[in-house]
């Protein structure tokens, strides 16, 4: 299960965001989302929003991001909505961080499909990096979380860390991984699996081959389906 956030709102948080506005780029990138939208529903904006938001307090801290408390209410009065209509957008979605994350937000799925296919491998390799769940190292280079299904599971287990999903993995391709981030490097993301292009069967693919590397037509091979007795009738 994704773990519950305490949400931050102290005195020294307020005093570091409470002044929160956009910078001049951000500013104009916020102009287009909402020009997306007709007068009126401008609320509809609140997760591109509050996504734009995260991602200036990430660049700011150089963390992956989060959304403190004011900068919620910013969004809110920039939207000109009650700032609880914004709040139940920034909790229900765990795309959005509510408590200040590390430079590398570790988001290990541990649903059904990933534990079967491994994930605690995964997380063993987390923990032997000094990675602990729902914290971030003290270095504050990583954040783990546990969360739930991310929509890979043919290529389980898998972890996503900031924008990045990382899958097919074992305690070996993790470690590699960390390894590479903690070095300031940019590892592949996408399947570990050697030879496996996204999810196709390990080994590679066994019908449609012709479509790996072209949009092939198929049909002049396949010929004109066989008349079905009784069709028209």
């Amino acid at each position: 299960m994704a773990d519950a956030v305490q949400i931050p709102d102290e005195a020294e948080v307020r005093a570091r965001w409470g002044a929160f506005a956009w910078t001049e780029a951000n500013e104009r990138k916020a102009k287009e989302v909402l020009g997306r939208y007709p007068a009126g529903r401008e609320q509809s904006g609140s997760i591109p929003l509050l996504d734009l938001a995260q991602r200036q307090v990430g660049e700011e801290t150089h963390t992956q991001g989060w959304l403190p408390v004011p900068v919620i209410e910013f969004v809110a009065r920039y939207i000109g909505v009650p700032y609880m209509r914004v709040y139940e957008v920034a909790t229900f979605y765990t795309m959005f961080n509510l408590a200040p994350v590390g430079r590398y937000h570790v988001q290990v799925c541990g649903t059904t499909p990933c534990m079967l296919r491994g994930s605690d491998d995964v997380f063993a390799a987390c923990k032997n990096k000094g990675l602990i769940k729902g914290k971030t190292t003290p270095d504050g280079l990583f954040t783990l979380t546990e969360v739930e299904c991310m929509g890979n599971c043919a290529s389980a287990p898998m972890v996503q860390i900031n924008d990045d999903n990382f899958e097919d993995l074992d305690y070996d391709r993790t470690i590699a991984i960390l390894d590479a981030l903690e070095r300031g490097e940019t590892p592949k993301p996408g399947t570990q699996e050697p030879g496996r292009h996204t999810v196709e069967p390990v080994g590679g693919p066994t019908t449609l081959t012709a479509m790996v590397s072209e949009n092939h037509d198929y049909r002049g091979e396949w010929g004109s389906a066989p008349a079905v007795e009784g069709a028209g009738a």
